[in-house]
């Protein structure tokens, strides 16, 4: 990875930093971006502690004209693009019944037009250096997730995008892959909406008993590195996607229970 140039959409916390910061010590140029200004700092202070280039760049992934600008600043700082992770997102925990179907379009707007926007402006300069891109999903992307309908649906529009990207790019030399993390000690579930668009505030899990956000990195680094088309992380994550192609109403119950045991949880 040493000189590539990697741009990663909601590096300023979570997954996206760590992310960053591992590309950063294997040599890569970095293009960070998120929407807070502030945050954005931090991690670039970071970034650059460990002898990396990087440049911060604030945008809105939901919003056409920022995923634009982000690819434009990044190739005006380094010419070029090898690597775009669509890492940003937002999570949501209420019933669809009860949820304003503004907070839907919310998630749907960050989380998979985010993805297809950055992906569409950067795609070019991916396939001139025959490089990768990469989408952070979840095994809400394989398994509908109760209380999570926004989210799901979310995850579900980028697997179909990307894997159809990769089909059509097959010739090209373009590398796609979708991650899925599972659960990971992250402030996504803090930042996930609720039914009337608030944020939740804090996590209905116990965030010590998941994988932290600079194993996923490791992770998410290495299958960039050989080139894989997706890697689903967790025993609990490999277990579901695998049982739901056989048994998908065994699946079905035992996600619905275990959703039904969050603290506070919608599901009644």
């Amino acid at each position: 990875m040493k000189n590539k140039v990697v741009i990663i959409t909601g590096a300023s916390s979570g997954i996206g930093k760590a992310t960053a910061l591992k590309f950063a010590q294997n040599g890569a140029r970095l293009v960070i971006a998120a929407r807070s200004v502030e945050k954005l700092a931090a991690a670039k202070s970071e970034i650059e502690a460990l002898g990396a280039e990087v440049i911060s760049v604030k945008a809105d992934v939901s919003v056409e004209a920022d995923c634009e600008n982000l690819i434009q600043e990044a190739v005006k700082a380094f010419n070029q693009v090898d690597v775009l992770i669509n890492n940003a997102g937002i999570s949501m925990r209420a019933l669809f019944n009860e949820s304003d179907l503004s907070v839907i379009k919310n998630v749907m707007d960050i989380n998979f037009w985010g993805a297809v926007y950055c992906t569409k402006f950067a795609l070019p300069y991916l396939l001139k250096q025959k490089g990768s891109v990469a989408g952070i999903s979840s095994i809400a992307g394989f398994v509908g997730l109760p209380a999570r309908t926004g989210y799901s649906a979310s995850k579900f529009a980028m697997h179909g995008f990307f894997n159809a990207l990769r089909n059509e790019n097959l010739e090209k030399g373009l590398h796609v892959l979708i991650a899925c993390p599972g659960f990971t000690a992250s402030n996504i579930r803090n930042t996930a909406l609720t039914a009337d668009g608030s944020s939740q505030g804090e996590s209905p899990r116990k965030e010590e008993k998941m994988m932290s956000a600079e194993e996923v990195a490791d992770h998410i680094y290495n299958a960039i590195d050989k080139r894989k088309q997706q890697i689903v992380l967790t025993t609990e994550g490999k277990l579901a996607v695998f049982l739901s192609k056989f048994f998908p109403k065994v699946v079905n119950n035992a996600v619905f229970k275990k959703m039904k045991k969050e603290p506070d949880s919608p599901l009644k």
